[in-house]
This record gives C-alpha cells, sequence and structure tokens, in this order.
C-alpha cells in the first residue's frame, strides 16, 4: 500500500474513546479497507459488526489460525500480523490475496510499537500500510512524539474518554462489589481467585491469553449476560475486550515479561484500568487487599497519572527491516538484524521466529538455502509458538516443518491428520485443554497455508472443528469449576426486595427453585437442602430457604389446620418409635407424658420455621387428631382412667379400672385375684356396664382386642416405656405360633406352650368347661372351638391345667381349684414395666 497522497490521521487518547467504532464507521464509508488489530479475539468481534453491516460476502476475516475470505470481499478484518501490506519483502503478508490497495486502512493499538516482543510489527504497520483515500492509525497518547517524528505529514486527532476513571481504596475480595474485574499475572494466582469469589459470590468468569477466543468469549458472555458479576483474569483483557465493568481490582502490580520480574509501567497500568466503566458510565480501580500489610498499592504519582491520562510519552519504537535479503541464509539473517538509521527506531530484541532461525541455521545444510528456499524457510520460522515453549523446543517443530516444505514439497497429510486426533481429546483438567487448544492453533495456522498442504480448505475445517469441541470442552470446564449458578442466583438475591426479588417455586415433587436455580427439596415442612451442593454452600442454601419459603410454608400450615382426621395417622418409624404423619409427612413423634394415655407431643424441628403463633395453632391440631384417634379405638381405657377417678364410683371398682387402666386394658386374673374376690354384687354389675369381663383367666374389655385398639394400645405401652413399637399379629388373628413377638402377644393373647391364644377365646373354652362341670356333662373340653382354632395338644392341656383341669386319659378331671381361689401372692404389675408384668404373669 504506497502512502501515494492518503489522508493520514492519528487518533490518540486513552481506553474507552471510541476510537474502534470511528475506525469502523470511516472503513464501511469507504469502498474498501483494512484494519489490523492486536488480537485475534477483537479482530473476530470486529469482524461480526461488519459483517452486520456490509453482508458476508463483502468481508474478510484473516488471522494465524483464521481465514474466512470470500471471492468478492472488500473489507478485511485481522490481526496486525496478517495484515496484507504491499511493499517489502516480507512473505508473512498476502500479495496476490487482494489487490494492491484499499482504500482505507487502519492500525488498532499502534502504541505497541513499544513492545519489545511485537512491537516491530505495529510499528512496521504504522509506516507502510496506507488507504489510498484515508488511513488511520489508533492508540494512546503516548504515541504522539513518535507519530510527528515519523509521520509528519499526519494530522493528529485527540479523543477524550467518555467518562471518569477514579482510584478507590484496596478492597478484600469478599467485599468487592458487583461487576468487577481482578486482574492477576499468572494461572496459578488466576485459579486460585476464581475458586475464592465461587465460594464468596457464586463464581466468576475467567479470562486468560492462552484460553481461544472461542472460550474467551464464552467467558466473556457469561460475565455480560450477569449470570456472574465477576471477571478474573490476566493482562489479557487490557485490550479487545470490551466488557460492562465498573472496577478493576489489581492482585499484583508486578508481572514476569518473559524475562523477569518487574512491576507494571503507568501505560500498562492505565490499559487495564481502563476497561472499567464504559461510554457514559464511571469506572473505579484499585488494588485488591490482601490482609496485612503485604497487599499491593499504587504510589501517588501513579493514581494521579491514571486518573489523568498523563504518561510518559515514548522516546522509541521498536523496528525489524522489511527489505529482506533472501540471497542465503546468512543474508537473511543480517537483513533482519539491519539498524535503521532513524535514531527513534530501536532494533527489535531476538524475536522468537528470528531466534528459532538461528538455532536452524547451526545446521550447514539449512545454512546453504538459497533464494526461494530462504523465503519458504523464513515463512516456517514464522509458526508462532502457541504453546509458549520457548526457541528451543519450537525450533524442532519447525525443522520437522521445513524438511517437508523447504524443496517445494508439502506436508504428508498422515501426519498432520494424526497430529490433529491426538489433540481431538475433550477429557481432562483445565490445565490439559489449554495444552491441547494450544497445539491445535499451530495446526490451524498451518492449515491455513496454501502452498503447505495439498487440500488447505479441508484440513482448515478440521482443525477448526476440533478447536471448537476444545473450547466447548473448557469453558465447560472453566464454568464447572467456578462458577456456581445457583449460589451466583442466590447471593444476588440475597440484597433484593420486592419486584425485584426472584421467584419461589415448588414444584409438585418438592423441588424447591429460586429463579431458574434449585436449591432443595422441601417435604412437608422439612427443607433439604440440595445433595449435589458443596459442604461449604449448605449454610447459604438453608438461609435461602429460611428466607423465602416463608409464605409457602404458612401455606401448608393452613392446609394442615383444615385437614380432615383422615389424612393424619400414627406410623411406625424406622427405629421402632411412634410418629404422627400428616399425608407423606412426619410432624412430631410421641415420648412418654403424663400417663398412658396422655404421650407427650414432640413436633418436628421443621416446624420451628413456623412462626410461634402457628406453631401452637399445629400442636393444637395434632393433639386434637391424637385424641379423636384415641378415643375412637381405645376410648374404654378413657373411660376406665374416669372411673378410677370417680368419687362415686366404689373403692373395690375405682381400684380395679385404676390398675386396668394402667396396665392398657388387660390383666391377668391372678395378679388382682385379692381385689376381685373382695367385690360385691354392686361392684360386679359396675364392672359390667364398664363393659369390663371378669374371665376365668384374664380380666379386659373385649372392644380394646380389635385390631385397632390393639395398636394403640401397644403404641401407648411402648411409649411410656421407651421402647420400640413391637411388631403385632395380624388382624383378627385368633391364635399365633412360638415366632410372634412376645411384647406384640400379651396386648391381647395369652401363651399356652409355643402358642398364643386370643384371651377372649381361651374365655371361652374356660366359661364351657366350668359350665360343663357345673351341669355335670362329661366332657368339660369344646373341642369343636379346639379344633376351629388348630391348637395343638399341648396347648390344650396348659390351657385346662390353667383353669384346673388335668388330664385323666381320654377325659379331664377337675383338681378342686379356680385360678382366683389361689391365695398366691402376686405384686401388681409396675406402670414402667407393663409388658414384662403380662408377659409373666401370663406365663405362670
Amino acid at each position: 500500500m504506497p502512502r501515494g497522497d492518503s489522508l493520514v490521521r492519528a487518533i490518540l487518547g486513552p481506553t474507552n474513546t471510541g476510537k474502534t467504532y470511528l475506525a469502523i464507521e470511516r472503513m464501511c464509508a469507504h469502498s474498501s479497507g483494512v484494519i489490523g488489530f492486536p488480537l485475534r479475539l477483537l479482530a473476530r468481534e470486529v469482524y461480526e459488526r461488519v459483517v452486520a453491516i456490509k453482508g458476508a460476502n463483502q468481508v474478510a476475516l484473516i488471522t494465524g489460525e483464521e481465514r474466512i475470505v470470500p471471492k468478492s470481499a472488500r473489507y478485511v478484518l485481522c490481526t496486525a500480523e496478517s495484515m496484507p501490506v504491499i511493499g517489502g519483502r516480507d512473505d508473512r503478508t498476502h500479495e496476490g490475496v487482494f489487490p494492491s490497495e484499499f482504500a482505507f486502512a487502519a492500525i488498532d493499538e499502534a502504541q505497541l510499537g513499544s513492545d519489545p516482543e511485537r512491537g516491530h510489527v505495529f510499528t512496521d504497520r504504522m509506516l507502510r500500510a496506507r488507504g489510498r483515500e484515508e488511513t488511520l492509525i489508533l492508540g494512546s497518547d503516548t504515541l504522539r512524539p513518535m507519530i510527528r517524528a515519523l509521520l509528519p505529514e499526519a494530522e493528529i486527532v485527540s479523543r477524550p474518554r467518555f467518562s471518569t476513571l477514579r482510584h478507590a481504596p484496596s478492597t478484600k475480595l469478599s467485599r468487592l462489589p458487583p461487576r468487577s474485574a481482578i486482574v492477576a499475572f499468572s494461572a496459578e494466582q488466576v485459579y486460585a481467585l476464581a475458586e475464592m469469589l465461587r465460594r464468596f459470590k457464586g463464581g466468576a468468569a475467567v479470562v486468560m491469553g492462552a484460553l481461544s477466543p472461542a472460550t474467551r468469549n464464552a467467558q466473556v458472555a457469561m460475565f455480560q449476560r450477569g449470570e456472574v458479576d465477576y471477571l478474573v483474569a490476566t493482562d489479557a483483557i487490557g485490550m479487545g475486550l470490551n466488557m460492562d465493568v465498573t472496577h478493576v481490582a489489581f492482585a499484583g502490580l508486578d508481572k514476569f515479561d518473559g524475562h523477569r520480574d518487574r512491576r507494571l509501567s503507568i501505560p500498562e497500568m492505565a490499559q487495564i484500568a481502563g476497561r472499567a466503566g464504559r461510554h457514559q458510565k464511571d469506572g473505579t480501580f484499585g488494588t485488591l487487599g490482601l490482609g496485612g500489610d503485604n497487599g499491593p498499592a499504587f504510589s501517588e504519582g501513579e493514581i494521579a497519572a491514571i486518573e489523568d491520562h498523563r504518561f510518559q510519552p515514548l522516546d522509541h519504537l521498536y523496528w525489524r527491516s522489511a527489505e529482506l535479503d533472501f540471497t542465503d541464509v546468512g543474508a537473511l539473517i543480517s537483513s533482519l538484524e539491519a539498524k535503521s538509521d532513524d535514531p527513534l527506531l530501536r532494533t527489535a530484541p531476538m524475536a522468537i521466529d528470528l531466534a528459532v532461525l538461528k538455532m536452524l541455521a547451526e545446521d550447514p545444510a539449512i545454512a546453504a538455502r538459497r533464494g526461494i528456499s530462504a523465503k519458504r524457510l523464513w515463512a516456517t520460522c514464522g509458526l508462532p509458538d502457541f504453546r509458549k515453549v520457548g526457541p528451543m523446543h519450537h525450533a524442532r517443530m519447525v525443522r520437522r516443518l521445513f524438511s517437508y516444505i523447504g524443496e517445494g514439497g508439502h506436508i504428508p497429510h498422515e501426519w498432520f491428520a494424526a497430529e490433529v486426533a491426538r489433540l481431538d481429546n475433550v477429557n481432562g483438567d483445565i490445565e490439559a485443554l489449554a495444552d491441547r487448544l494450544a497445539g491445535v492453533r499451530s495446526w490451524a495456522y498451518i492449515a491455513q497455508r496454501s502452498d503447505w498442504l495439498k487440500d488447505p480448505p479441508r484440513w482448515a475445517e478440521r482443525t477448526q472443528a476440533v478447536e471448537g469441541r476444545l473450547s466447548d470442552a473448557l469453558h465447560s470446564a472453566l464454568t464447572q469449576r467456578f462458577v456456581d449458578r445457583r449460589t451466583a442466583v442466590l447471593i444476588r438475591d440475597i440484597g433484593a426486595r420486592g419486584a425485584d426479588a426472584l421467584p419461589i417455586t415448588v414444584a409438585a415433587d418438592g423441588e424447591v427453585s429460586v429463579g431458574p436455580e434449585p436449591i432443595g427439596h422441601l417435604s412437608g415442612f422439612d427443607f433439604t437442602v440440595d445433595p449435589t451442593a458443596r459442604h461449604a454452600d449448605k449454610r447459604m442454601l438453608l438461609a435461602a430457604a429460611e428466607r423465602r419459603l416463608g409464605d409457602e410454608l404458612d401455606r401448608r400450615a393452613k392446609a394442615l389446620l383444615d385437614a380432615p382426621d383422615s389424612a393424619f395417622s400414627l406410623v411406625v418409624e424406622d427405629n421402632g418409635g411412634l410418629a404422627v404423619r400428616w399425608e407423606s409427612y412426619i410432624l412430631a413423634r410421641l415420648a412418654p407424658g403424663r400417663s398412658l394415655l396422655e404421650p407427650a407431643v414432640r413436633t418436628v424441628r421443621a416446624l420451628d420455621r413456623l412462626s410461634a403463633p402457628r406453631r401452637a395453632q399445629l400442636r393444637a391440631r395434632l393433639e386434637a387428631w391424637i385424641d379423636s384417634d384415641r378415643d375412637r379405638h381405645v376410648g374404654a381405657l378413657k373411660q376406665l382412667a374416669r372411673a378410677a377417678s370417680d368419687a362415686k364410683v366404689t373403692p373395690g371398682v375405682r381400684a380395679l379400672a385404676a390398675m386396668l387402666a394402667d396396665a392398657g386394658g388387660i390383666l391377668p386374673r391372678r395378679a388382682i385375684a385379692q381385689q376381685i374376690a373382695a367385690l360385691d354384687k354392686a361392684d360386679r354389675q359396675s364392672l359390667h356396664r364398664h363393659r369390663l369381663r371378669l374371665g376365668a383367666l384374664d380380666l379386659f374389655v373385649p372392644a380394646l382386642l380389635k385390631p385397632g385398639a390393639q395398636r394403640w394400645r401397644a403404641a401407648l405401652l411402648a411409649i411410656r416405656s421407651g421402647q420400640p413399637m413391637p411388631r403385632l399379629p395380624d388382624p383378627g388373628a385368633a391364635s399365633l405360633d412360638g415366632s410372634a413377638d412376645p411384647r406384640g402377644a400379651i396386648v391381647a393373647y395369652r401363651r399356652f406352650g409355643t402358642t398364643w391364644l386370643r384371651v377372649d377365646l381361651a374365655d371361652r373354652i374356660a366359661a364351657h368347661a366350668y359350665a360343663a362341670r357345673q351341669s355335670g356333662a362329661a366332657d368339660p373340653l369344646d373341642r369343636d372351638l379346639v379344633t376351629s382354632l388348630g391348637l395343638d395338644p399341648s396347648a390344650v392341656t396348659r390351657l385346662m391345667a390353667e383353669i384346673g383341669f388335668i388330664p385323666a386319659g381320654d377325659a379331664w378331671k377337675w383338681r378342686g381349684t379356680r385360678p382366683d381361689r389361689r391365695q398366691r401372692p402376686v405384686e401388681s404389675p409396675r406402670p414402667g414395666n407393663a409388658f414384662a408384668a403380662l408377659a409373666g404373669l401370663k406365663q405362670r
């Protein structure tokens, strides 16, 4: 692009002055144009903008690893290294691809001409890239003296920053404001900070130079969409990334520049700090408080310079000759190391391409290359060191590449395919994925060289597909490790009130979500944290539930209060304890109370989330159901308890009623033989009115032998004794074998050897035997009933012995004493050991 009479303008100013947007606008106003950028990422971003304006068929994108060049392309967005520049003999440009000149040309961030590593590229583009009609040089104001001295014909235009940038005091990580970017200068520190932000704030996006553009774009997009409020980055954010950042926090002010650790220059500080505040929105910058007095700190002079955008003007730029001599490799090296006649243009330090060239030139066979072969060698040395392995290791790959293409040949597709296939692996951690991405970028660069491969479009498509998969995998790995979307949502929700608060939903299966993120499960009134949550996050999720579930819990409490009795049930838990269940939720557990019939109701801790009045209402409702269901099944017990304290009832009846009520509704007759013997006719009639049966073997209430009554009586006895609920017989069972649970059987059955017989049936057999004896019948045994019950001979013998009969051949002989006539003293069962007392007496 010859200089001609092109209008050259230098647009100088700090970050956030709209220089890039101005360049896009000016280029689109011309018939053709080219802009060179410092980053592939920025070139891609602007490419998409221009495509939206001009259409994809008119816009080209050229970077080291990516090439989109429609046949009718008139506008080119590219990296500075890939910028089409006509003139000179550097074979790195795209001579023959585009017309000999563009109507418009621009180079962005031209002040990078002072960078030791890439500076010579920007200096060359600033001096040689020209548009036929207009040329823009975009950069910081530090470039002004260089423009005046090297390009005296250029018009200099100053652009003020749209917003104000101010210093803020050092801030701890946990107190950083939302929309903050934290800048660190090593991958290890970036990862550590991102991990801490995940715990404190729900996560952070991660941006580093080692990431692929696709991965960086995905991470930045996550930040821009507000999925996370924090971004941790290296100084890669200093250029080309336009984000809604309000505060930039420096985790350090020193960096390793490839040779040594040094303090950032003020322009570098300003370039990074300038990411805060966009357009008319002001921004702040400061340092990250690390505790103690050892944290990084800006000097007063640095703060003033950054706030006022006053920096030391550049006094030199790095330069390397574009007039290369390909006579032989030695001549090529000499031309690359040539010095400029202008004292403002310093010879660039040895870049990696020149370092690799010198290493390869130590081989006499390579040093003898001339002409076209020397050109191919220099082109091969231009392969970027994406893997950052250094000149020595990088030279090995360059040597192998040159061995294939040095004489005009092509890279074997078998080797190319195998190397790409080896990298096509989305498994592994962040570091492994990032390393594979760097590797595949080398092959993507190679695939852009039409003279290195036989079928470049095919391999370019292949490498881009692999890079895309690796980028997606790396983005997922970064997000999984450093972003907890649920915590981020909750952090944001903590400060919200009213309409700003995120909606809370409870799904039909009980899953609780705040906004789009599930936080746990609500079972009845019991909230459990999502089991996938990390241990450190569980307290936050519980706090969110406490704060946001009040309305839902109150709604459930009202439904419980209005629920019919049929919605409640008495259940046995896995540990054998007794509990009250509403629908499918445990609400209370029963414990020993003032008496057998009055167990204590202990509501579950989940109900503590309700207000005190609501808790009191729920307790009253549960107690009312317990009273109602208990009275429905064992109301006779309550009547006995009342009789025991009724002054109108005779002392003998009151004593028996008290003992029976305390024992759960059944007592062996022997245990109370003396009290029964003391009853008169009126007392016996009173007991009959209370539906109490004075059986031959047991004193019991027939209604309490029903299955529901058995269950309640066993439950009340178990609660009072502090023992687990026993295993009860099947409902309606007349007899049980020896495998029956004794604690469950004794509430309605009497044991005869290995057989248990229900007490009312044992009483029927006894009553029949006494009636037969009274009438003089020969056989006192009700053989039909015994047969229907399936009682074995041993059980029958024991039963008959209990009621006063002993076997005499095939008949039965009365031995002369009824069970209640024996004057054997027996202790009354103690209330606290009813099961044991009943079991002992029934086996005597």
